[in-house]
C-alpha cells in the first residue's frame, strides 16, 4: 500500500541518561538490541517523492502540514536525485554560511516563509535533510519491517545513488560507549543536542513513543528576575543574565518548582523595587508561544543553579524549560555567566 500524507511520525520518550537506553520502551521482545543515533536540533519532516512521472515532491511537517513551497531547494534536489515512490523520515536543518554553523533561527525563518520569499532565503540559508528512517522504497511501504532492515535499506539508498548535500544520513551506532562519546562531546557542536535510542527489531509505529531521546543537560547559573505565583509560594522562576552592556536579559524559565524547592526560594525572595529592568516586560509561557506568563518581578540578586539542555538560541535564550537544582547563596549576580555564554560543565 502506497503511503500518502499525512503520515503521523513515530515519536520518542525523553530519558535522563545514556544508561536509560538499556530500558527501551515497548515489549520485552524489542529489548534484544538497540541502536543509537545523533539527535539534531531541527524540524521533523517527512519527504515524499512522486509515485510516477509528472508527480510532485511533498514535504510534510510533524503535525501533518504540507510545506514544500517553503523548501524549493530540497524539492529541486529531490526531483533530480531521489527515486520515485520514496518516503523519508528525518530532520530539516539550515546552514548559516556566514556564521559557519547550523542555525535554528535561520531554520525558523525559512519554515515561516511563503513561496514568494522562499527562494531568496534558500540562497542565503541552504537547507539539508538529515534522513534517519525509510518508510517507503520503490513504492513499497516498510512500516512493518524491523528498524535494522529499514536502516540497511536507507544506507543502500545513499551508497547506490551516491547521495550528497542536501541529503545527509544521520550517524548511527550500536556501541553504547560510542553513544556516550557522542552525548558528551558531539553535543558541543551547534545543532547536535543528544542521542536517540531505537530498538533494532522495532517496527515503525506512527504516533507511538517507541524510541528514547536523551538530551545532554548541563548545570549552570542564572539570576532570578521574576516568578509566577506569589512571593510566599512561587510556582516557577523567570531567569536572566547580564549582557556585556550590563543589561539584564531574560534567558528562560524553569519548570514548576517542587514544594520543597518553592519553600526554599520563598525564604530568600525580595519584592522588586522601583526601576526593575523588566518593568513592563512580558514573558512567553513557552518558547515561540503567544501565551504570556502572569509574573511578579523580584529584586534581581538571587542566583539559581539550573539544569539546561543544549537547545540555545544564538542570542543566549534557552528554548526548553530549565530545571531548578538549588539556590547559589554563595555567589552573586556578578558571578553568573554572561548572556550568550553556554553552560560549561556536564551534569551527567
Amino acid at each position: 500500500m502506497t503511503l500518502r500524507p499525512p503520515v503521523e511520525p513515530m515519536l520518542a520518550e525523553a530519558a535522563e541518561a545514556a544508561e536509560a537506553a538499556e530500558a527501551v520502551p515497548g515489549p520485552a521482545a524489542l529489548r534484544a538490541g538497540v541502536a543509537y543515533e545523533q539527535k539534531l536540533d531541527g524540524h521533523r519532516a517527512l519527504l515524499f517523492t512522486a509515485a510516477g512521472p509528472g508527480g510532485t515532491v511533498l514535504v510534510q511537517t510533524r503535525r501533518g502540514a504540507l510545506v514544500q513551497d517553503r523548501w524549493p531547494d530540497l524539492v529541486a534536489a529531490a526531483e533530480t536525485q531521489l527515486p520515485a515512490g520514496l518516503v523519508l523520515d528525518g530532520e530539516l536543518v539550515v546552514w548559516d554560511t556566514e556564521a559557519g554553523r547550523l542555525s535554528f533561527e535561520a531554520l525558523q525563518r525559512r519554515a515561516a516563509a511563503r513561496a514568494r520569499g522562499a527562494r531568496t532565503l534558500a540562497a542565503r540559508w541552504p537547507a539539508y535533510f538529515v534522513a534517519f528512517d525509510l518508510l517507503q522504497h520503490d513504492g513499497q511501504e516498510l512500516l512493518a519491517r524491523p528498524y535494522a532492515e529499514r536502516r540497511a535499506l536507507l544506507e543502500n539508498l545513499f551508497s547506490d545513488r551516491a547521495l550528497a548535500a542536501p541529503w545527509t544520513l544521520v550517524p548511527q551506532t550500536t556501541d553504547l560507549a560510542k553513544a556516550r562519546e557522542w552525548l558528551e562531546s558531539w553535543t558541543d557542536v551547534s545543532g547536535v543536542e543528544g542521542i536517540l535510542v531505537k530498538p533494532l527489531n522495532g517496527r515503525y509505529l506512527p504516533g507511538y513513543r517507541g524510541w528514547t531521546k536523551i538530551r545532554r543537560r548541563d548545570t549552570t547559573e542564572a539570576i532570578v528576575g521574576a516568578i509566577t505565583g506569589t512571593l510566599t509560594r512561587p510556582q516557577l522562576l523567570v531567569l536572566g543574565r547580564h549582557d556585556h552592556d550590563g543589561r539584564l536579559r531574560p534567558v528562560g524559565r524553569t519548570v514548576p518548582l517542587r514544594f520543597d524547592a518553592a519553600r526554599q526560594v520563598a525564604e530568600h525572595l525580595t519584592a522588586a523595587g522601583p526601576g526593575h529592568p523588566w518593568t513592563g516586560a512580558k514573558f512567553s509561557a513557552t518558547w515561540g508561544s503567544r501565551d504570556v506568563l502572569d509574573t511578579t518581578l523580584v529584586h534581581p540578586a538571587l542566583v539559581a543553579e539550573v539544569s539546561a539542555d543544549r537547545a540555545i538560541d544564538h542570542g543566549g535564550v534557552f528554548r526548553h524549560p530549565l530545571r531548578f537544582q538549588r539556590l547559589r547563596l554563595d555567589v552573586g549576580a556578578a558571578d553568573v555567566p554572561r548572556f550568550g555564554e553556554r553552560p560549561a560543565a556536564a551534569a551527567g
